[in-house]
């Protein structure tokens, strides 16, 4: 296992019973946290070069309090090891390797990039997804129709984090990107500065500070895979809950992507579609309690069935 940490030293404060967990991937480590017990087991992905560790912090108490729940690092990110070269098949293979891990049958929750990553999982191994729960689910098309200008605003963020890295000035930038966070998660000014040294831990290293901007390159060179697994494959018959937030893009981009997400929950047997009225991009953070309410209702639906 892995040594001590700020990011486990954190999250203790916040996640009852947390431990850590790690599994080797051709001679790199993948790691999590977890918390509870019990099947369905409910695995979480984080957004674009966001550590999941800390960034379900806030649903991870939640979801264990009725089962089992992991929340991982990809690779490079956090507390994981950097992949060389970092492909999709790499990307999906780690979460398809974790859900084996975990026994299969899993819920699936993903955040952005993590609910595409969600998708291509159960689009191609069906049989390790019980459930999804897509919370503002990045969207190939939708990406790829965004204007030149809007995409490139992730490149320059990437840029700019590898230019503080590269001075040894990064920690206020990532302690400035996760304060509202923090703030969300406490109001105790220690636990704050607590959750914020781990953030800027999670991005010590260079590698980590790499990730950031390789995940926007791997989205963009990614989505004519994307759009031929989407053809191939078929998402499986298991019960999908699409969380869609209102704010924090323009307001026609922001119409076409919930749009693609009514779709997405329609295209599916069991989808149901839920706008989050009132909230941006960051839904983990802001209405933990809404990711939570739906895992809970993906796992009563998995207990009711026949098969359970």
């Amino acid at each position: 296992m892995f040594v001590d940490n700020p990011v486990l030293q954190v999250l203790r404060e916040f996640v009852p019973g947390v431990t850590e967990g790690e599994l080797s991937r051709g001679g790199r480590m993948l790691r999590w946290a977890e918390a509870g017990s019990g099947s369905p087991v409910v695995i979480m992905d984080a957004a674009l070069g966001e550590p999941g560790t800390l960034a379900w912090a806030a649903v991870m108490p939640k979801v264990a309090r009725h089962g089992r729940v992991v929340a991982y690092d990809r690779a490079g990110l956090g507390l994981s090891d950097p992949a060389d070269p970092l492909t999709l098949g790499t990307t999906v293979g780690d979460l398809t390797a974790l859900a084996e891990h975990a026994g299969g049958g899993c819920i699936l929750v993903g955040h952005s990039w993590g609910g595409l990553l969600a998708q291509l999982v159960a689009l191609q191994a069906p049989e390790l997804a019980a459930g999804l729960v897509l919370v503002d689910s990045a969207e190939e098309t939708y990406w790829a129709s965004l204007p030149a200008e809007v995409r490139q605003q992730s490149y320059d963020a990437g840029a700019a984090l590898l230019d503080k890295h590269s001075r040894g000035e990064h920690g206020a930038l990532i302690r400035d990107a996760f304060g509202r966070f923090a703030k969300l998660l406490t109001d105790d000014p220690g636990q704050q500065a607590r959750i914020l040294d781990a953030y800027a831990f999670c991005y010590s290293k260079r590698s980590q500070a790499e990730a950031f901007p390789a995940e926007f390159r791997l989205l963009d060179a990614s989505i004519p895979e994307i759009r031929r697994i989407r053809a191939d494959c078929a998402l499986p018959d298991v019960p999908i809950v699409v969380l869609s937030a209102t704010q924090g893009a323009r307001e026609d981009h922001r119409k076409a992507w919930t749009k693609l997400h009514a779709e997405l929950a329609a295209s599916v047997p069991r989808g149901r579609h839920v706008i989050l009225a009132g909230t941006d991009h960051a839904v983990n953070q802001v209405r933990p309690d809404a990711v939570a309410e739906a895992i809970d209702s993906i796992r009563d639906a998995v207990h009711s069935e026949p098969h359970a």
